[in-house]
């Protein structure tokens, strides 16, 4: 799960370096990004657990259905006291609705309130939100100084490159909402035109960061291996990496970094017994914050991962495809562990993501 000793470059020396925003210590550089559906409540804690994350970010909340109270709103913006420090994601563009909404998640429990800039999907974008912001710059900074002004934590902002190629508008972005208060910018190196697709331009976050005076730059995407967040530091002088998909990997990737960091080598690699823990812990969470059937139907399109990870035999890995009820759950975990894996424990894999296909504006 970690690259070849090899292949592992030396940290920058910012990766061993404290880091704050608005204020807020951050325990470590290395971030875990949200990933509709997957980085929920019980996945960071268990992620938490295994050590390294410094900052975790929810998904992606509609102001209004905020306001609204909708249950579902309510389900992606929970969050706890060993959840710390959290970010919790807003996306909207009507001024009063997403400073009221700003306010209910401060009073929720979050660390900092992130406003969301970059999603690309067709119901967000259509409303206002998301990555059509970015084609407003005055109107952005305009939303991001009166959510600064509504709360008491701080307020970054999460948003891609541009709209397309000729529209790069990140580093203008990120100049205005420095000069507003953000305390911080969280940049995936795509266009909302590129979706999910080609490549990040680090070259493009680079330009952002060479845009503001002190305001750190977050660097997001691509990032899946030590070797991947050493280039990100590296080539675009960010402050920090957030990591989505390559966590859903290896969950140890935080503590790996953190130890790399300090050390220049990523520590021993996390055992079998390690692995089914972060599984067992996984899912106990999901139980406790989403009650068992739900967590049942949620962990049945999470087990593809830790099958990568630990490599059950098939009988016991397709009882868990079709997961039933926690005692299943347990005692199929039992037996695997009794058993052990089948095959060596694997290194770097990439996690299948499901994403949008198609033209974009279909999305």
């Amino acid at each position: 799960m970690i690259d070849a000793p090899s292949t592992i470059p030396a940290p920058p020396p910012i990766a061993r370096r404290p880091l704050v925003i608005g204020g807020v210590p951050i325990p470590s550089r290395f971030f875990l990004a949200p990933l509709a559906g997957y980085t929920s409540l019980a996945y960071r804690l268990a992620v938490r657990e295994s050590g390294g994350l410094g900052l975790a970010t929810t998904d992606l909340v509609n102001a209004r259905a905020i306001l609204e109270r909708r249950p579902r709103s309510a389900e992606l913006a929970q969050t706890c006291a060993e959840d710390r420090p959290i970010a919790i994601q807003i996306y909207g563009h009507v001024i009063p609705e997403m400073q009221e909404a700003a306010r209910r998640m401060a009073d929720n429990g979050a660390t900092i309130i992130d406003i969301n800039m970059g999603c690309p999907v067709r119901k967000v974008v259509k409303s206002g939100g998301g990555s059509a912001l970015m084609c407003e710059p005055n109107s952005a900074a305009a939303l991001v100084e009166a959510v600064v002004s509504a709360v008491d934590v701080p307020v970054t902002v999460k948003m891609r490159l541009g709209w397309d190629a000729d529209n790069l508008t990140a580093p203008i972005l990120a100049r205005q909402f420095e000069q507003v208060g953000a305390a911080a910018v969280i940049l995936h190196g795509r266009t909302r035109a590129q979706g999910f697709h080609g490549s990040v331009n680090r070259e493009g976050i680079r330009a952002t960061v060479e845009a503001v005076d002190a305001m750190p730059i977050i660097g997001n995407g691509d990032v899946r291996t030590i070797a991947d967040a050493e280039v990100m530091l590296r080539e675009t002088g960010c402050a920090a990496v957030s990591i989505g998909r390559g966590s859903l990997a290896n969950p140890f990737l935080f503590r790996q970094l953190v130890h790399w960091a300090e050390h220049g080598e990523p520590g021993p690699e996390p055992t079998f017994s390690e692995r089914v823990d972060v599984m067992e812990r996984h899912f106990s969470r999901l139980v406790e914050h989403r009650g068992e059937r739900t967590a049942c139907l949620e962990f049945r399109k999470l087990i593809k991962w830790y099958n990568h990870a630990i490599r059950p035999p098939k009988t016991l890995y397709h009882r868990l495809i079709n997961l039933p009820n926690a005692a299943v759950f347990l005692e199929t975990v039992a037996m695997i562990r009794d058993h052990g894996p089948i095959s060596p424990l694997p290194g770097h894999f990439e996690p299948r993501v499901p994403v949008p296909s198609g033209p974009i504006d279909k999305w």
